[in-house]
């Protein structure tokens, strides 16, 4: 079964994208601008929404490296 995590993040600065992030748990991720309906890879962020998606990637492994260790332990 394919879970996934919905975040949303609003740009605090110009161009102040609204981004959707999804993260899957086959590891795959989905970035939507909300405005312009267009999917945009993580190339395309920076700053604040770059900032975002690192810390949420980040989180997002340990959380499965530490449900794999529980189950596989």
């Amino acid at each position: 079964m394919r879970s996934c995590e919905h975040y949303r993040f609003i740009e605090r600065h110009r161009p102040w994208r609204d981004l959707t992030f999804k993260f899957y748990s086959d590891g795959a991720l989905t970035i939507i601008d909300n405005t312009s309906d267009t999917v945009l890879s993580p190339k395309d962020l920076k700053g604040d929404s770059l900032d975002f998606y690192v810390r949420k990637r980040i989180a997002f492994i340990k959380n499965d490296l530490a449900r794999k260790r529980a189950l596989y332990a």
